[in-house]
């Protein structure tokens, strides 16, 4: 029997957060407790050649690499990104190459094998059900990423901030070797662009020992729910129903006033899932974005999810990736009720409202975002478009304004865009030094709901383990 038909379904899916907050350690704490841990796929690439040029101190990365199935790939990358000790504390990290349509064999290995190694590492000592989170926006490292993910025996897939109907095919022809034809949206072209992703670039895979992975669509609509559902070539094994009130990403407003006077994006009753229908699709279904307490499982139990995902409450446990002084502040806050979180219109380049923590020092300092020189050096939300010459090019809403516009983006839609990619990766540790003494500001997201927070704060004198987690949130089960 296939190790995973034995899991019963997961009662709490820990979220898969930002880029590197869903750590390995969260994920197998997680899983230990018979739940479902999740680790980030986003900008997999960056946060493991990071970390290999920190010095990979405990060797666990490199315990990982050994069991990779291509060792001359391995090799490779050790060799250009590994730093014996680490690097000094004041140069510069080396980046990975930006994704593209026409990637070079070197950047598809290291996304495969970043992959590999986060979700290995994870499940490393722990018999429970790993997952793996990706965002659909990021449509050039899928292939790549979800075949490493694959490779690693991942228990589960799991994709939002778009609409993910291409994973199940995706998934079935990794399981066989098939070179993938992966449709990548284009601005402005009415032609379907393909991403070619060729499995055998990576040797000595044995696919008889392959196994499918379960595949959770994140999706906010009852509609997007059917619509994935009613064809086998995109239906997934379930569905997470995701709320406005869920951190990160959030899908757009249905209303067209949907700006306070605040400056914040609102939602209304329009925006919420209708569950009777989301029931009446007929597949498993977990609901997300404020079922952060014991009472809101219950409830989500009863309306007849599965059970809740759940983010914020881990994001804030020991085991999590952002760095421990981000973690006292959003504490501190909590604790004094000052803690005050703003969901922006324009902060994400992907033109989603994003949700933002306000603290001192970090991006959302107005004083901070002002001295930050705009550059786009990591790439992962830049969109392809279609040139007048008919070539592809790349642009984001977070590069300089100027560039962006003589890239054909819409005058001032770059304007109080913030640079998620290297923010997100300052929230974990890894932001890039410039200069010998800049570091890039963090940028922290959370839900809107913290009720369950403070109870947890309350109870475990103002810290908590991602164990403590599962046991407050099942305990009135």
């Amino acid at each position: 029997m296939n190790r995973r038909d034995s899991f019963d379904l997961p009662i709490i899916i820990q979220g898969g957060m930002g880029i590197g907050v869903s750590s390995v350690q969260m994920a197998r704490a997680v899983a230990n407790m018979g739940q479902l841990g999740v680790v980030s796929g986003t900008a997999i690439d960056s946060v493991f050649a990071r970390r290999l040029q920190d010095g990979d101190v405990d060797g666990d990365i490199r315990w990982a690499l050994s069991r990779f199935p291509d060792q001359e790939c391995v090799a490779e990358i050790l060799q250009r990104y590994y730093v014996v000790g680490g690097r000094q504390p004041n140069s510069s990290y080396l980046d990975v190459p930006k994704l593209s349509l026409t990637p070079t064999p070197f950047a598809v290995k290291l996304l495969v094998v970043a992959s590999f190694v986060e979700v290995a590492l994870a499940k490393r000592d722990t018999e429970g059900p790993v997952g793996i989170n990706f965002l659909e926006k990021i449509q050039l490292a899928t292939p790549a990423s979800v075949f490493g993910a694959i490779l690693a025996d991942v228990d589960y897939i799991l994709m939002g901030a778009g609409i993910p109907a291409d994973i199940p095919q995706l998934i079935r022809d990794l399981l066989v070797a098939s070179v993938v034809q992966f449709k990548i949206r284009v601005e402005g072209s009415d032609k379907a662009h393909i991403l070619t992703f060729d499995p055998a670039i990576i040797r000595g895979v044995d696919y008889t020992k392959l196994h499918r992975p379960k595949f959770l669509a994140i999706v906010s609509s009852h509609i997007l729910a059917n619509y994935l559902a009613r064809d086998e070539a995109t239906r997934p094994d379930g569905f997470v129903i995701e709320a406005p009130t869920a951190g990160g990403h959030n899908a757009p407003p249905r209303s067209k006033e949907h700006i306070d006077i605040d400056g914040q994006v609102t939602f209304t009753d329009k925006d919420l899932a209708d569950i009777e229908k989301v029931k009446a699709v007929g597949l498993p279904f977990w609901l997300a974005g404020g079922y952060g307490t014991p009472e809101k499982v219950r409830e989500a139990i009863e309306m007849g999810a599965v059970g809740v995902q759940v983010g914020s409450l881990f994001a804030l446990s020991r085991e999590s990736g952002i760095t421990d002084e981000l973690r006292e502040d959003v504490l501190e806050g909590l604790t004094a009720g000052t803690l005050e979180i703003r969901t922006e219109p324009k902060t994400s380049a992907t033109g989603f409202p994003f949700k933002v923590v306000e603290i001192n020092g970090t991006a959302t300092d107005p004083d901070v975002y002002e001295a930050r020189t705009r550059k786009c050096d990591l790439g992962y939300l830049r969109s392809p478009f279609l040139r007048p010459d008919g070539g592809i090019g790349y642009r984001c809403s977070g590069e300089p304004i100027n560039t962006f516009e003589f890239k054909g983006g819409g005058v001032g839609e770059a304007e109080d865009v913030k640079c998620l990619c290297n923010a997100l990766m300052a929230n974990i540790g890894l932001g890039q030094v410039r200069w010998g003494t800049y570091h890039e500001p963090a940028l922290l997201t959370l839900g809107s709901d913290l009720s369950g927070a403070a109870e947890l704060s309350a109870m475990h004198s103002g810290c908590w383990t991602s164990a403590n987690v599962v046991e407050y949130l099942t305990s009135a089960l």
